[in-house]
């Protein structure tokens, strides 16, 4: 005990000197919250130097999207990440590039940013090695890159914050096997091919069937949209009904297969979602069996944090996780608007104000 107060005594004396002779000392990487449910990775995490990439008010931050228009969700991690922007005094011009899908165009993008001379980047990147060289060149030129939805394969990103991925995955698929039976027969709704959080969600389902006898029986991609996953649902009914669940990748292709079943009169076999509002209304209206992994579009909003904070001369680890379990329907029911459109996704942290400008019925 008496060690212990020594210890707090010697800290809170080097403080006080601190203080007095007009030092500062960076904020501890602990007390940065980018977002709730985001923890440090463990094992290897090194932590960015404090005050390298401090800057003064007037900052520009620039982001390059794999896709805005990709889907509902990326519609919303935009407007999470601008809401987030437009907050922040210090903020003086936030540059949105959106890549369309196209690996070339991000490179194009992220080359831009720096041409323009950002004072920190952030990256969705379109698929594990699309925006490799371009990081690495903004790196280089002193300029911190904020990396989130997607991993890439060099390291040369300042921090990142990864969330879904084999978690994910695994979460539905874990669920999956425990509904459909050891020796259940599923269809598998992939994402956007190529795209590192479709793989990554898929090895996790691949963890879960591991030691099962489960069959996936059809396997085809969606692109994570609504229209896409209808047809290919359609015709995978139509050429075999007879499935006991679906793990779907997320995102509109949920709702989308269900709108399948109900348009068949069928039963709707258990399914896996995310947390989309109209998904969550039909999950509460038709009692079907199913789990919806968290994966926030709120992320947009924190990787403007993250970009803060480094401006602001904070140190941040390398890696942080966003693993949160699976949400049930009494998670959905709490979360669920009627008064909103089913193209608002969950948690978010918009105002109520601009919830109901985007989504307002």
């Amino acid at each position: 005990m008496e060690e212990n107060m020594m210890k707090l005594h010697n800290a809170a004396s080097l403080c006080a000197l601190m203080i007095a002779a007009g030092l500062s000392f960076p904020a501890l990487a602990q007390d940065v919250e980018l977002m709730k449910g985001v923890t440090p990775a463990e094992g290897d995490n090194p932590l960015t130097e404090a005050g390298a990439f401090q800057k003064d008010c007037g900052w520009t931050i620039g982001m390059s999207y794999f896709g805005v228009n990709a889907n509902t969700w990326t519609v919303q991690v935009a407007h999470e990440a601008e809401a987030a922007a437009d907050a922040n005094d210090c903020i003086e011009k936030f540059i949105q590039l959106d890549a369309g899908l196209d690996q070339k165009k991000q490179v194009a993008d992220i080359e831009d940013l720096i041409a323009q001379g950002v004072d920190a980047i952030i990256v969705q990147p379109v698929t594990s090695t699309s925006a490799d060289a371009s990081i690495e060149k903004a790196v280089a030129a002193g300029i911190p890159v904020v990396l989130h939805t997607g991993r890439i394969e060099t390291d040369a990103f300042t921090t990142e914050i990864q969330g879904g991925a084999e978690h994910f995955g695994k979460v539905m698929g874990d669920w999956l096997v425990d509904t459909v039976g050891n020796d259940g027969r599923i269809w598998v709704l992939r994402g956007l091919a190529g795209h590192p959080e479709d793989t990554n969600r898929y090895n996790g389902l691949v963890q879960a069937l591991e030691g099962t006898n489960v069959q996936i029986i059809a396997e085809d991609h969606g692109d994570w949209q609504y229209d896409k996953a209808k047809s290919l649902c359609e015709t995978l009914y139509l050429s075999n009904p007879d499935v006991d669940g679906i793990w779907s990748s997320g995102a509109d292709m949920t709702r989308a297969c269900v709108d399948v079943f109900k348009q068949f009169g069928a039963e709707i076999p258990p399914i896996s979602g995310e947390g989309n509002n109209g998904y969550f209304g039909q999950w509460i209206a038709d009692g079907f069996q199913s789990i919806s992994p968290e994966y926030g579009p709120n992320q947009g909003a924190a990787g403007v944090r993250a970009a803060v904070a480094l401006l602001e001369g904070k140190q941040l680890y390398k890696s942080y996780n966003y693993n949160p379990p699976g949400l049930d329907l009494e998670a959905a029911k709490q979360l669920y608007r009627d008064d909103l459109s089913a193209n608002v996704w969950w948690p978010s942290e918009l105002t109520e104000e601009q919830l109901q400008e985007f989504y307002g019925k």
